[in-house]
């Protein structure tokens, strides 16, 4: 079943199906349609999640081997598949062929792949796909239509944008919808919902070039200790949120953990890297040769701790806590870290 992503999530109301194929060259919205689906299965009780990266050296009967062992037990999971090149290869065609022919029950996989060409679409594999169950491509938002695609997604977070506001937006972000989901995010955070001027949009951008918090994360993972205490000091003295500056931080952590463990799967750093947009590719592969999956994740515990400390369920001072995880990134440690 062929359908676009804003019909996705009337789709999932209606049903769950055994197999969603997601591709595209657009990782946002790539991104955001997988996470669609598990939240879902989550919703359903598929309470269990297997990843698996298909490189050079994956072999396709792991799939076969995970849906059969899955029905041996009672639970239910979710398959998350990840296929970068959108091209799954003999073996690959074969087996998602054999899988579509006998989907397991209490089993959804879910694909993310890259672009699919039009003979891949109408190879046997991609039909057997679509014949049981969803297949979606997503493209890129053309530099012309952002200012709708903007004005939609800040209305779906509660905000009533005005026009020149979401002009200003389009214009910062310059068709780059990563970056224009961290603004809207950064709004949202900023302002809470309801009415969005373009003076409050200028006074948030106006804050940014002098006190970036996504400067901030930067700074720590290319280990410019000087900038990043410096930034730190200002957006404390600009009265920001702590939870504003832990939100970017937990969501660079959550990215970082999950392409350490595709290098650790075997995934090269070039691929990896592809996810990242222009100039942060500098800052990601520096963090990433730094620390591993483990020193990550561990961090993003450390980060679950300072939530806890900003919404005074745990002792302690949320900004020093805040210089403390982003030094960590930095690779240094001052004190022993807490949880």
């Amino acid at each position: 079943m062929k359908i676009f992503p804003d019909k996705l999530d009337a789709q999932l109301k209606n049903a769950l199906l055994p197999i969603y194929f997601f591709s595209g060259d657009e990782p946002l919205q790539l991104g955001e349609a997988a996470d669609t689906v598990r939240r879902y299965a989550r919703e359903q009780g598929f309470s269990e999640r297997e990843v698996m990266h298909v490189e050079k050296s994956f072999d396709w009967n792991e799939l076969l081997a995970a849906s059969n062992a899955m029905s041996l037990f009672a639970e239910k999971r979710v398959i998350d598949l990840r296929l970068p090149s959108g091209k799954p290869g003999k073996d690959g065609s074969a087996a998602l062929t054999e899988y579509a022919e006998r989907p397991p029950e209490d089993t959804v996989l879910l694909i993310s792949s890259g672009k699919v060409d039009k003979r891949s679409q109408s190879a046997k594999w991609y039909k057997a796909l679509d014949k049981v169950g969803v297949t979606m491509q997503v493209w890129p938002v053309e530099a012309a239509e952002m200012p709708r695609w903007l004005d939609q997604r800040l209305r779906s977070r509660g905000l009533q944008p005005e026009r020149e506001a979401v002009r200003i937006i389009a214009e910062r972000v310059e068709g780059n919808l990563l970056a224009a989901a961290q603004e809207v995010d950064k709004l949202v955070l900023l302002n809470g919902a309801g009415p969005l001027s373009a003076e409050q949009v200028e006074t948030a951008v106006a804050d940014s070039a002098r006190f970036d918090v996504f400067g901030l994360v930067d700074a720590a993972l290319i280990a410019d200790i000087t900038r990043l205490t410096r930034m730190l000091d200002g957006l404390r003295g600009e009265g920001v949120e702590p939870i504003l500056v832990l939100w970017a931080l937990t969501r660079e952590l959550r990215n970082l953990a999950d392409m350490a463990a595709q290098i650790e799967s075997g995934k090269s750093m070039d691929g990896v890297l592809a996810r990242a947009w222009g100039k942060r590719k500098g800052p990601v592969k520096a963090g990433l040769q730094r620390h591993n999956r483990m020193r990550w994740q561990q961090m993003l515990r450390r980060a679950a701790r300072l939530d806890r400390v900003i919404k005074g369920a745990t002792l302690g001072n949320a900004w020093d806590e805040l210089l403390q995880l982003t030094l960590l990134m930095a690779g240094v440690q001052l004190f022993r870290a807490a949880g």
